[in-house]
This record gives structure tokens, sequence and C-alpha cells, in this order.
């Protein structure tokens, strides 16, 4: 009996093999859902992703080729016309604003002092550009530079000084001009006058025509030319610009070249370029309106007039340590 029923259970063991081979694979084709019992689900790394079917620079083209009005790009919008304005804009009163609020009222908002402050106004300048003593081997020396001007934006009243002399003697040389002055543009003014030289038993007259004002990189010029009663012609030309180190410590190269058409015997010059002044200044501004300077200055004279110099002793060239007060009010 117990071998019947040992061998009725190894038969039904052998029979049941290959049912449950075929349910285990089943189950591993097809994953239960267990989303039903709370259970996590691994997401899948690639799923909702579509592999494009072109290229991106392919859509960005054709998004631009439409506008956000759904024309394409090879339209062209035409500008809309600007209409006229309709004659009733000028059938008016002059002043409309009266009707508002009176013409007392009004009339004193065009007041010629309203309309001189907002653009019609006068100013007035004094600066002394340089008043400086000059240490240089054979005799020291004292200069002084100065300026004023009055007037409004486009003409001007300019006056200049310009001197200078040994410590102890008389003053050497004094330019004395009265300019009218006219902008000819936003940065520079045509001036046009007379200058007068005094000098001991050598007093000139001289017409002048010029030009001042403002170059690219903040560079200050002054240009002018000429005419003495006697008919000499003669030219200078001035640069300078104040280099800021600081707020109040500003450094200032100065050049200048002085030009004679023909020989001047009476001034000792000789045609040509005659001489050139070149000096360095350092000053410091107490207030903008004081400032105080040390520098140093070149001058020589050239050609001719470097001969005619030499031939009465002078040195036609030297170095000149100098110390002065720039001023303006």
């Amino acid at each position: 009996m117990k071998v019947l029923l040992l061998t009725t259970a190894m038969v039904a063991a052998i029979l049941a093999g290959p049912a449950l081979a075929q349910e285990h694979h089943h189950h591993e084709a097809e994953a239960p859902d267990h989303s039903a019992h709370g259970e996590p689900v691994e997401a899948d790394p690639h799923a909702g992703h579509v592999m494009p079917a072109q290229e991106p620079e392919a859509d960005e083209s054709a998004a631009d080729a439409h506008s956000h009005d759904g024309a394409t790009a090879s339209e062209e919008v035409e500008p809309s016309p600007l209409a006229a304005p309709p004659p009733e804009a000028f059938s008016g009163p002059e002043f409309a604003a009266d009707s508002i609020y009176g013409e007392t009222a009004m009339a004193l908002a065009r007041r010629s002092d309203l309309e001189t402050m907002h653009g019609g106004t006068t100013a007035h300048k004094v600066l002394i550009e340089r008043l400086e003593a000059q240490v240089r081997r054979g005799r020291d020396a004292y200069l002084f530079d100065a300026q004023a001007w009055y007037g409004g934006d486009i003409d001007k009243l300019w006056l200049k000084a310009e001197g200078n002399g040994g410590f102890g003697t008389r003053l050497d040389e004094t330019e004395l001009q009265a300019l009218w002055s006219h902008a000819i543009g936003p940065w520079f003014d045509l001036q046009t006058g007379v200058r007068y030289d005094l000098r001991p038993g050598n007093d000139l007259a001289h017409l002048v025509v010029g030009v001042q004002g403002l170059a690219p990189y903040w560079i200050e010029i002054e240009a002018a030319a000429f005419l003495s009663e006697r008919g000499d012609l003669t030219a200078t030309i001035e640069a300078e610009h104040d280099a800021r180190i600081t707020q109040r410590l500003i450094l200032q190269p100065r050049a200048q070249v002085s030009l004679a058409a023909q020989d001047v015997p009476r001034s000792d010059l000789g045609p040509g370029v005659t001489g050139v002044e070149a000096g360095l200044r350092l000053r410091y501004e107490i207030v903008p309106q004081f400032a105080p300077y040390v520098g140093v200055e070149y001058r020589a004279k050239l050609g001719k007039t470097a001969d005619r110099a030499r031939a009465t002793g002078e040195d036609p060239s030297g170095l000149s340590f100098v110390a002065g007060l720039r001023a303006w009010f």
C-alpha cells in the first residue's frame, strides 16, 4: 500500500512540472500592475520621449519664417501714411491758453526775462591763465597771461592781455587784444578785432583774425593771424590740455608756435617759424577758482630769428623753472 501511494505521488509531480514552468514564463512576460496596491512603479527613463523627425535648425527656421501675426518673413510691412493736420488746427487763437487761464496770467509766462533765462542770458568770466615767476640762467623774469569775455552763447566781447619782463625792470613787451567772438559751431569761435603792442619805443597796432575753441580729447586751441600797420604778417598757434591726476591735482602740458611771413627787422624776426615754447605745469586747485602751480618751460628761437638773437649776445634757447598762480572769477 505504501509503495502504491509513493508511486502515485511521483507520477503527479512529473506531470505538474511543465505546467509550472509555462506559468513562470508567462509572469515574466507580463509584469503585474501594482498601482492599485499603492506600490511604487519604476519609471522608464525613455518613456514619453519621441525622437524628432528633423534637425532643430529646421524647426527654428520654420518658426522664423512666420511673424506673430501669421505673415511670412518675406512679406514687407507698408508704413502707414502720415495725414496732414486738418485746417481747423490753424483756425484757433494765437495763444490758446489765454482762453483757459486768462490773458493777464499767461502774459507773465511770456515775459522777456523768462525768455532770457532760458537761452538769451549774458555771462562773463575773467581768467588769469598764467601769473608766474620764471627762474632761468642769465636773468629771472615774470610773465602774465589773462583773458576776459562778456556776452551770450553766440556773440561775445573778448579781451586778452599778455606781457613779460625782468625783475627790477619795466615790462619788455605787452600785447593787448580787443576781439569780437562769434560762435561758428558748438566747439569753436571765430574772433576778429585789433591788437596793440606796447614796447619801448616801438608800439605797433595789428588787425586780428583767429579761432579759439575746444578740439577733440579736450585740447584747447587758440590760433590767430596778425597784420600790422606796416604790412607785416605774423601768426601764433597755441594748444594746452588739462590732465587730471586727482580731482584737485592737474597736469597741464602747453605748446606754442610763432610764425612770420617775412622779415620783420623792427621785431627781430626772420621768415618762417620764429620760435617755439613747450611747458608742463602741475597745479593744485585749493578751490576751482584758485590754483597755485609749479613747472618747467622750454623756449627757443629758430631760423634767422635765432641768428639775430646770437648776434646781439642773447641765448636763443633756454629752460626755465616756473611757479605761479591760476585763478578765475
